[in-house]
């Protein structure tokens, strides 16, 4: 009998259930989130981990969205902390967010960004202005700027880190970006649970069907299925022999 994901509660609850298998924690704090033209982080988003601090709204997965499926598995606590501020240097406009900056720097960093990379995540390093640092800091402390910090988990622990872009097809998902498989030979094995292997023996992409009724019962429910198959080969990335 196959198992499917129709809302975004489903997906975080499978997560962690694989994650648990191998004897590891999800990251918390990483977030899966709808994609839109021009848009990379939307309004839907999917938790990797169910806990109060990162509850997020459940919702259905619907026909011809588009997903970022960002996951990240530690072998430690999966609590990552920001231990130096000054290695940050990936940053994204906040384009719903205004301020009036009062440093000379911080207009001129801020209007480069603006003509440059008005919605894309960027590299400070990019900045031809070489005052990028002293702008970005008042940029960033009035929330205009979207830092992406360099987060640390504890010495000895391994962090593994899958992302890709899957579009939820009338005919299954479809992932369109990602890394090369890598064959790797897992230390631990999954013998014992039944049920993830079940969501691995289903297939990923659907062919056309003719009849509607047999097309729309299996739409977007799949996308699960290309999730857990992803995760997978990031947790093995430890455990080569």
């Amino acid at each position: 009998m196959r198992q499917y994901w129709k809302k975004k509660s489903d997906v975080t609850e499978a997560i962690q259930k694989v994650a648990a298998a191998y004897d590891c924690k999800i990251v918390e704090g990483v977030l899966s989130h709808q994609m839109k033209q021009f848009v990379i982080d939307g309004n839907k988003v999917v938790s990797s981990v169910s806990n109060p601090d990162t509850r997020v709204d459940d919702a259905e997965f619907e026909e011809n969205e588009v997903y970022s499926v960002n996951i990240v598995t530690s072998t430690g606590e999966g609590k990552p902390i920001l231990l130096d501020g000054k290695q940050t240097t990936i940053y994204k406009r906040a384009v719903d967010k205004s301020y009036n900056l009062k440093m000379k720097a911080s207009r001129v960093i801020f209007r480069e960004i603006s003509q440059k990379v008005p919605i894309m995540p960027f590299t400070a390093r990019d900045l031809e202005e070489k005052r990028a640092r002293v702008g970005l800091v008042e940029c960033v402390k009035h929330e205009l700027l979207q830092p992406y910090p360099v987060l640390h988990e504890k010495p000895g622990d391994l962090v593994a880190h899958i992302k890709f872009t899957v579009l939820l097809m009338p005919n299954g998902p479809d992932r369109i970006t990602s890394h090369a498989i890598q064959e790797l030979t897992p230390a631990k094995t999954i013998d014992n649970e039944p049920e993830i292997k079940t969501w691995l023996a289903l297939p990923v992409k659907t062919k056309k069907k003719k009849k509607a009724a047999e097309k729309m019962s299996l739409e977007y429910k799949l996308v699960g299925e290309m999730l857990l198959n992803g995760m997978l080969q990031s947790l093995n990335l430890w455990k080569e022999k």
